[in-house]
């Protein structure tokens, strides 16, 4: 077993190393910043195409006082999660922070799916998790922190979202073996279950042929909108913060509430049915 102390709540340490995924872009730039603004952390950036919105990332890290470097590789193919962490064992020596954050999936009816389509869905949302965190684990010499992106798609069924859906409910799975096995190295694991949040990935999936107009689906949001990448990174952050040492093997929800209704909806009743406004006290 770990004899590995657990950090008291409140104590942040400086200088950890982290590895985020897919964090050129949306959430996972987002909590680069974060944790280079609230952890003057050095953050590698993943990435796959697209080397000067990673070299953006890396000096808005630098401007809010952490440190960063991208890295370029395709977390799609095993020998690309290999020169990943390849180049983040050379540059830093150990790893704090494991965030699997980087997706894709087709967006097609079951009936439609082609066996490349699966295979696809796999190889970049799955394997990448499992392969990463054994590579992570091998670089936590001091105990860390491993954090999977996951989608309200594992656990409601939507038109076109069935193979993501169902890696992200393996992802979930795998979470909660990984959380038990991980335990004794001082390796706790999590996943965060974002619903629709403003990003590119929600742009792009209601652009889909044949998709619903989303108004239709945040006036069913008890929050009544989408989510911010802000709003998710945040609950990253606290989970590889010291406050959540005690957190491992969960999935936090983070989706204005959306997971917890079903129809009939408050938007769709009559008039008799519709919220009053808030009570007020009276003398």
């Amino acid at each position: 077993m770990s004899d590995r102390t657990s950090e008291p709540a409140g104590e942040t340490r400086t200088g950890q190393i982290a590895l985020i995924t897919g964090a050129s872009r949306g959430i996972g730039r987002e909590l680069a910043l974060t944790l280079a603004r609230r952890h003057r952390a050095t953050v590698a950036v993943n990435y796959k195409k697209n080397a000067d919105l990673a070299e953006k990332t890396v000096a808005d890290i630098q401007a809010l006082g952490g440190s960063g470097f991208a890295v370029q590789a395709d977390v799609e193919t095993p020998e690309g999660i290999t020169a990943l962490f390849d180049e983040v064992a050379r540059r830093c020596g150990r790893l704090d922070w494991f965030v699997s954050n980087a997706a894709a999936s087709a967006f097609k009816n079951i009936v439609d799916l082609k066996p490349h389509h699966l295979d696809r869905s796999y190889a970049m949302n799955l394997r990448p998790f499992v392969l990463g965190a054994q590579e992570a684990l091998k670089l936590m010499d001091q105990g860390g922190r491993i954090v999977t992106l996951s989608s309200y798609g594992s656990l409601r069924a939507y038109p076109t979202y069935a193979t993501l859906g169902a890696m992200k409910a393996a992802i979930e799975a795998w979470v909660r073996s990984m959380a038990l096995e991980f335990a004794p190295y001082g390796v706790n694991v999590n996943a965060v279950n974002g619903g629709l949040i403003d990003s590119d990935s929600l742009e792009f999936f209601y652009n889909v042929q044949g998709m619903p107009d989303m108004r239709t689906v945040l006036d069913r949001i008890p929050k009544g909108r989408p989510g911010t990448v802000r709003e998710v990174a945040e609950v990253l952050a606290f989970l590889l913060a010291p406050e959540s040492e005690y957190i491992t093997g969960q999935t936090l929800i983070v989706d204005g509430g959306l997971s917890t209704v079903a129809p009939p909806f408050f938007a769709d009743a009559g008039p008799e049915l519709q919220l009053p406004p808030r009570p007020q006290r009276t003398e």
